[in-house]
C-alpha cells in the first residue's frame, strides 16, 4: 500500500473562524494534519496504490505523494475578471470545504473491484479553485452531479468541465499534476485531453445560451459534485458511487454530506437541483439538518448512456428550469 509522503510537523492553535482557516489554507500555512504547505509546492500531492492482482479484497487507499507536472500541460491563464464582483470570502470558504473534503477522502480505502481512484480535487487543484471563485451567494440554484467524469472533471477538476466548455465558456485554465496510478486506459492529462466528455458539452452547453454571459450565469447557479473521486476497475470500466458495498459508500458518504452541507449554508440557494436521481436522492439526505433549507428538484442527467437523454436533452432540461425559475425562457 502506497502511503504518503510526510513533512515535518508543528503545532498549531486553529483560528477563530471559518474564513480565518481558509485565508490560512491558501497561505499554505498548515493542513489539518498539521503538515507544512505552500502555495507552489503544497498541493497535497496524490497517489493511489493498485490492488494486488489476486481473489482478495485487497484494498486500494487515498494517499498522498506527485509526480511531475505533465509536460503536455498549457501555461496556466488567469480566468477573465467577472463584471460583478465576488466575495473573497465566499471564495476562502469554499476553498477549505474543498481541501477539507479532499483531505477526508484521502483517508479512504476502496477494495476490488476498485483499482484506481482519481482525486481531481488535489491534483488539479489550480483550476478547481479557479472554479470556485466564480461563486456568489446567494444564489437561485446549486446542481448537485454525482462525481467526477473520465473526459471532464477528472482532467479538469471543474463539475461537467468538457475541456472546451472550460476554456471557452468558463475562461478557466491551469495546472494538473499527474497522478502516479492511472489506469492506462484512463490517464490524466488535463487540459492536454483530447476526448470529448459529451455530459459536459450538452450540460455547459445549455448555461452558455441560456446566459449572456459566464458571470450572469454565475449570478444565479452554482455546480458541485456531491463524491469528489472517480473510481476505475482493473479493466479500465468505470464505476460509480451507488455501486460501491455498504461500508465504502456510507464511508464516502459523511465527508461528501459535511461539505455540501457547508456548501448550502454558505451559498443560500433557493433550489438544490440533483443532476439525475442518485444526486437528488443524496443532496436530500445530506440536508436534512442544513440551517439553511432550500427546495429541492432534478433535472435528467446528460450521459450519452441515458436514452432519454439522447431524445433531445437540452431542449427537456431547458422546459423544467423554465418552469422553476432558474432560466428565462
Amino acid at each position: 500500500m502506497v502511503m504518503g509522503m510526510g513533512m515535518g510537523t508543528r503545532t498549531r492553535t486553529r483560528p477563530n473562524s471559518l474564513y480565518e482557516d481558509a485565508r490560512a489554507h491558501r497561505a499554505g500555512v498548515v493542513n489539518g494534519q498539521g503538515e507544512i504547505r505552500t502555495p507552489d509546492t503544497g498541493y497535497p500531492a496524490y497517489s493511489i496504490s493498485n490492488a494486488a492482482p489476486s481473489t482478495a479484497r485487497t484494498p486500494v487507499q487515498v494517499g498522498v505523494g506527485a509526480d511531475s507536472v505533465a509536460g503536455a500541460m498549457p501555461a496556466a491563464k488567469p480566468a477573465k475578471a467577472p463584471t460583478k464582483t465576488t466575495d473573497p470570502s465566499t471564495t476562502d470558504a469554499l476553498v477549505l470545504i474543498s481541501r477539507r473534503l479532499a483531505r477526508a477522502t484521502a483517508r479512504l480505502t476502496f477494495a476490488p473491484p476498485v483499482a484506481h481512484v482519481y482525486a481531481p480535487l488535489t491534483y488539479a487543484r489550480e483550476p478547481h479553485e479557479r472554479y470556485l471563485a466564480l461563486a456568489k451567494a446567494p444564489i437561485d440554484a446549486l446542481f448537485v452531479g454525482m462525481n467526477p467524469g473520465p473526459f471532464g472533471m477528472a482532467q479538469t477538476g471543474v463539475p461537467f468541465g468538457e475541456i472546451a466548455a472550460v476554456r471557452g465558456f468558463l475562461a478557466i485554465d491551469g495546472r494538473v499534476r499527474v497522478p502516479r496510478d492511472t489506469h492506462p486506459k484512463r490517464p490524466v492529462q488535463g487540459f492536454a485531453c483530447t476526448r470529448a466528455e459529451v455530459s459536459g458539452q450538452r450540460f455547459w452547453g445549455l448555461f452558455s445560451r441560456a446566459f449572456a454571459s459566464r458571470d450572469a450565469c454565475f449570478d444565479r447557479i452554482f455546480v458541485w459534485n456531491y463524491a469528489p473521486l472517480a473510481f476505475v476497475s482493473a479493466t479500465g470500466a468505470n464505476i460509480t458511487p451507488d455501486k460501491l458495498p455498504r461500508a465504502e459508500r456510507e464511508a464516502l458518504e459523511s465527508p461528501c454530506n459535511a461539505a455540501l452541507v457547508a456548501m448550502t449554508e454558505l451559498l443560500r440557494p433557493r433550489l438544490v437541483i440533483g443532476v439525475g436521481a442518485f444526486a437528488r436522492a443524496a443532496a436530500e439526505r445530506a440536508l436534512k439538518t442544513c440551517a439553511h433549507q432550500p427546495e429541492f428538484a432534478q433535472i435528467l442527467h446528460p450521459s450519452p448512456a441515458s436514452p432519454a437523454a439522447n431524445r433531445g436533452w437540452e431542449p427537456q432540461v431547458r422546459a423544467n428550469l423554465v418552469k422553476l425559475r432558474v432560466i428565462a425562457k
